[in-house]
C-alpha cells in the first residue's frame, strides 16, 4: 500500500477538519454582496478552474469538517462591517440550502460527527476580524446565535481594541475591552481565533482566556519568520490552555523565498504611494508589477511548519488551516482542496502513525469544539 492510499483510507473514516477556507468571499468577489445571486452565480457541482474549493476537489480531498470564513475587509468599518459580515453569514447558509446533499450547517462536534457519518461536509462558520462587531457585544452574541463558532479578534489592521500582527502595536495586545470581549467569547462558546493577532495580542488572550483558543490559519515564526506566523513561546503554552494552532498553507507565510518577494512587493507599493495591507490594492498592484517572478511554496515547506508545531506544541495541539480561495496560489502540490491527502501521505512517509495523523487531521479540533461547549 502506498502512503497516498493509507493517506486516503485514513481520512475515509476520520474527520478532516480545516481551520479556514474563503470560497463566501470569492463567491461574493464573482458576483456581488447579494448571498442568493453570490450562491446562485457559480455551479460548484462541476470543476471551477478559477476556485480552489469545488465539490469534485472536495470530495477528492476528503474533507469532513469545514470552517467556513465568514470573512470582512478592514475598509469596512462600523455599520458596514457589520452589515457584511451578516451577508457573508447568509452566504454560508444559501449554499448549505443549495447543497444539502453535500453539506450540513452544525454548530457542534457532535453534529459535525453525524453530518460525516452521513456523508456530509460538516459546515461551521468563523468571522475574520474582530472589526465585525463594531465595538458590540450584543453583536458578537448574535453571531453565536446565527452559528459562527470563532471570531478572529483582527485582520490585517488593528481593532480600537486589539492588535494586529501586520499593524504598528497600538494597545499592548488588547484593551480592557478587548479582554471583555476574549471572557465574552468563552462564556457564549465562541472560540477565540490568535490568527492575524499581534504576539502581545496572542499573549493577552492567552492569560485572560479560560477556554481552549485556536490559530484557524498560522505557521511557525521559529521556520519562517513571517508577521502571521506563531512565535514558539505562544506556541509552548497550547498544551496548558488547550488549543491547537491549525498551520496554514499560505506560501507568504511558510516559504522564506515567497516572503521575501512580498517585502519586495511591499516596498514598491509603498514607493508607489499604496497600501501593501489592502489585499484589494496589492492583488491589483501586482499584476502589473515588473518586480521578479514570484517564488513557490512547497508541500515541503508545509511538512517543516506541522513538524515544528508538534515538537513545540505536542501532537495534541496542532491542526491544519489551509486558507484556500483567500490567496491567489497555494504550495506546488497542495494546489486546491483536493490535496489533503497528499500532504497526509507526505507526513506517513516521514513516519508519522495514523493515530497522530488523525489527530492532526481533525481530532484535536474536535476535542476543542468540546472543551470550549463544557465550559459555557
Amino acid at each position: 500500500m502506498t502512503d497516498l492510499t493509507r493517506a486516503q483510507d485514513l481520512l475515509a473514516t476520520t474527520i478532516l477538519a480545516d481551520g479556514h477556507n474563503d470560497l463566501p468571499w470569492a463567491l461574493r468577489l464573482k458576483a456581488g454582496p447579494n448571498p442568493v445571486e453570490a450562491v446562485a452565480g457559480v455551479d460548484l457541482t462541476v470543476p471551477q478552474p478559477t476556485l480552489h474549493t469545488d465539490f469534485p476537489k472536495l470530495a477528492e480531498g476528503k474533507l469532513g469538517l469545514q470552517f467556513w470564513s465568514v470573512y470582512v475587509p478592514c475598509q469596512f468599518e462600523g455599520d458596514s462591517a457589520v452589515t457584511a459580515v451578516l451577508e457573508q453569514i447568509e452566504v454560508v447558509h444559501q449554499l448549505a440550502e443549495r447543497y444539502p446533499d453535500r453539506l450540513r450547517l452544525v454548530t457542534t462536534a457532535d453534529e459535525a460527527e453525524a453530518a460525516f457519518a452521513d456523508g456530509r461536509i460538516a459546515s461551521l462558520l468563523g468571522a475574520e476580524g474582530g472589526h465585525s462587531i463594531a465595538e458590540s457585544l450584543g453583536v458578537l452574541r448574535i453571531l453565536r446565535r446565527l452559528g459562527v463558532r470563532y471570531m478572529t479578534l483582527t485582520h490585517n489592521f488593528n481593532t480600537t481594541w486589539a492588535d494586529s500582527g501586520t499593524d504598528k502595536p497600538e494597545h499592548n495586545g488588547l484593551t480592557e475591552f478587548g479582554r471583555d470581549v476574549v471572557r465574552e467569547m468563552n462564556r457564549i462558546g465562541m472560540l477565540v481565533d490568535l490568527s492575524h493577532v499581534a504576539p502581545s495580542t496572542m499573549r493577552t488572550a492567552l492569560e485572560v482566556s479560560s477556554a481552549p483558543v485556536i490559530f484557524s490559519h498560522s505557521s511557525c515564526r521559529a521556520v519562517n519568520d513571517h508577521p502571521r506566523n506563531i512565535p514558539d513561546d505562544v506556541l509552548a503554552q497550547l498544551p496548558g490552555n488547550g488549543g491547537v494552532a491549525m498551520v496554514t498553507f499560505v506560501p507568504a507565510f511558510i516559504s522564506a523565498a515567497v516572503t521575501e518577494w512580498d517585502n519586495q512587493l511591499e516596498a514598491a507599493m509603498k514607493a508607489a504611494g499604496q497600501e501593501f495591507l489592502n489585499l484589494g490594492e496589492r492583488g491589483r498592484f501586482a499584476e502589473s508589477w515588473d518586480g521578479p517572478p514570484k517564488p513557490t511554496a512547497t508541500v515541503e515547506d508545509v511538512v517543516a511548519h506541522i513538524e515544528h508545531a508538534r515538537e513545540i506544541a505536542g501532537i495534541d495541539h496542532i491542526g491544519l488551516g489551509g486558507d484556500y480561495d483567500g490567496v491567489g496560489a497555494l504550495p506546488d502540490g497542495l494546489e486546491d482542496v483536493s490535496k489533503y491527502p497528499v500532504l497526509i501521505a507526505a507526513l506517513m512517509e516521514r513516519g508519522w502513525s495514523d493515530e497522530d495523523c488523525a489527530k492532526l487531521a481533525g481530532r484535536n479540533t474536535l476535542r476543542v469544539l468540546r472543551e470550549v461547549d463544557a465550559k459555557q
